[in-house]
């Protein structure tokens, strides 16, 4: 039976964003500024990988102090009560450098099956010798489908927030 492999998220090298629709005209970026997560693999090439991630709600950022406390509240993410979100998963290779990662999202206190795209970056040896590997995630949730229900409507009829919010993350891992 093969061992497997760990490898931990390196946070000053790695990125949670989220973008999502304002007014329907312009898009918001935001971030998750502490995080932690892993990876085990019995293979070389991650195939079959199990992947655990987790971002501390309360480090939400979008360069707005007056919108992150709004997001902190129980309008929508409500992290006194949830103070995290996690993802539990596999990658499965699905191309040379392409893999889904499919598994459990969560947010608040609802789980659902949610895949990602994953494109794989490779290996390399860093300066101090030790490896490292690099990952491009992407996802689109509906934000009300995992109790994100705030909305608003201008005078004007416009929708303040979208629904739709596509999650992005630049991760390296470290091998253990």
């Amino acid at each position: 039976m093969a061992t497997a492999t760990k490898w931990v998220i390196d946070p000053t090298h790695s990125e949670i964003q989220f973008k999502v629709k304002h007014l329907v005209i312009s898009t918001v970026t935001g971030a998750f500024k502490s995080f932690e997560g892993s990876v085990e693999s019995e293979t070389e090439d991650f195939n079959g990988a199990s992947v655990n991630f987790s971002a501390d709600v309360a480090s939400i950022d979008t360069n707005q102090a007056q919108r992150d406390e709004h997001l902190k509240s129980a309008d929508f993410f409500h992290a006194e009560a949830y103070p995290k979100l996690s993802f539990t998963g596999t990658l499965t290779k699905k191309g040379e450098d392409t893999y889904a990662l499919k598994g459990d999202l969560t947010v608040k206190d609802i789980t659902k099956p949610f895949e990602f795209k994953v494109e794989y970056g490779g290996a390399m040896t860093d300066f101090y010798g030790n490896v490292k590997s690099g990952f491009e995630i992407e996802g689109k949730i509906n934000r009300k489908e995992f109790g994100l229900e705030w909305s608003a409507v201008t005078e004007a009829g416009g929708v303040v927030v979208g629904d739709d919010v596509k999650l992005i993350a630049n991760i390296q891992v470290a091998k253990q």
